[in-house]
């Protein structure tokens, strides 16, 4: 296990051995917990997405940059970027999720793992820079927060619908990339997401084939009830906190676990967990890899959310290993 110095007031690696996070299991479903989520992307799949694209910002790497906005559940405007090959065809297309804060710029996102792609990177509502909403706060810890009361307020299940609707949007501007049920042929649809966005994908993918592929880093959201026993710097520390005066609070929780998600997840799967991690327990991220359904591959980091000095060389091994990842499995 990695020895980093740091001056956490806990062991982000929370004495867990590679052994035992690869043993951490996911918590069982409640009995309406598929129903629950089914029910959601029916209706996310019947919004009328009316996609706006914005002229070029930028171009990079051989993508031009478009900004974009599409409408979710609830009415909902979701702003962000588009992503389109600077030439040629686009023969694959992803949705790409962000962390908890957001994005101000399509950042190292771009480029994408394969050529000639487009790309839907959305701000889910709440988020920065372009999904801000009036009455949603921005701060992670406050938006962790928002509707928790219930599974049916709760912030993160209309997050995940935006993912949904981002592919909609996608596939709309870009209809060369239907397929699975969709259109004729195998679907060349991937998925990113790190960190929330690992989480909100481990939620989302399950119940929409139109997704080949995904790759998972450093994914949130994972086995619950372990995750408010840890300590953390990230936003589980306010659902941590907020559990200490509201325990009630786990019967939600339990429809929004990335780790019971992922045991209904059935398209391969990339995952980067990592081994230390004062954001994000480990255990959490362990647990949805270890819970995974259909074909998995597994790519361990030696941190997550902790700058070290092997950062920048692991975050190039990742990327290799994502580019070999989704050319074998993009139609």
């Amino acid at each position: 296990m990695p020895a980093f110095s740091h001056d956490f007031p806990f062991d982000p690696t929370y004495g867990h051995t590679v052994d035992d996070l690869l043993a951490v299991p996911a918590p069982p479903a409640p009995a309406d917990f598929a129903a629950f989520w089914r029910a959601r992307h029916e209706a996310a799949r019947a919004i009328a997405t009316v996609p706006v694209v914005g002229p070029v910002e930028e171009v990079r790497d051989g993508f031009r940059v478009h900004g974009v906005t599409y409408t979710s559940v609830g009415g909902v405007r979701i702003g962000g970027w588009l992503v389109l090959p600077d030439d040629g065809p686009v023969e694959h297309g992803f949705v790409v999720g962000h962390g908890y804060g957001g994005r101000d710029e399509p950042g190292p996102d771009v480029p994408l793992p394969l050529p000639r792609s487009a790309a839907l990177l959305p701000c889910v509502r709440g988020m920065e820079a372009r999904g801000r909403q009036t009455g949603i706060p921005v701060l992670a810890d406050e938006h962790v927060l928002h509707g928790i009361g219930s599974r049916d307020t709760y912030v993160i299940a209309d997050c995940v619908a935006d993912l949904w609707c981002a592919a909609s949007a996608l596939l709309e501007l870009v209809p060369g990339l239907t397929g699975g049920d969709q259109g004729e042929g195998p679907s060349s649809l991937g998925y990113l997401g790190e960190s929330f966005g690992g989480g909100l994908g481990a939620l989302a993918l399950p119940w929409d084939d139109r997704f080949a592929a995904a790759q998972l880093t450093v994914p949130t959201f994972g086995n619950h009830p372990l995750r408010l026993t840890f300590p953390c710097v990230g936003s589980g520390e306010a659902v941590r906190a907020h559990h200490r005066e509201h325990p009630e609070v786990t019967g939600v929780l339990r429809y929004f676990d990335a780790a019971t998600a992922a045991t209904y997840l059935r398209v391969p799967t990339l995952t980067a967990p990592a081994l230390f991690d004062p954001s994000v327990p480990p255990p959490g991220q362990f647990a949805v890899h270890n819970a995974i359904a259909g074909p998995r591959e597994l790519h361990v980091l030696t941190a997550g959310h902790f700058a070290h000095e092997g950062t920048e060389r692991e975050a190039k091994t990742l990327r290799d290993a994502r580019e070999r990842f989704f050319a074998a499995h993009l139609g």
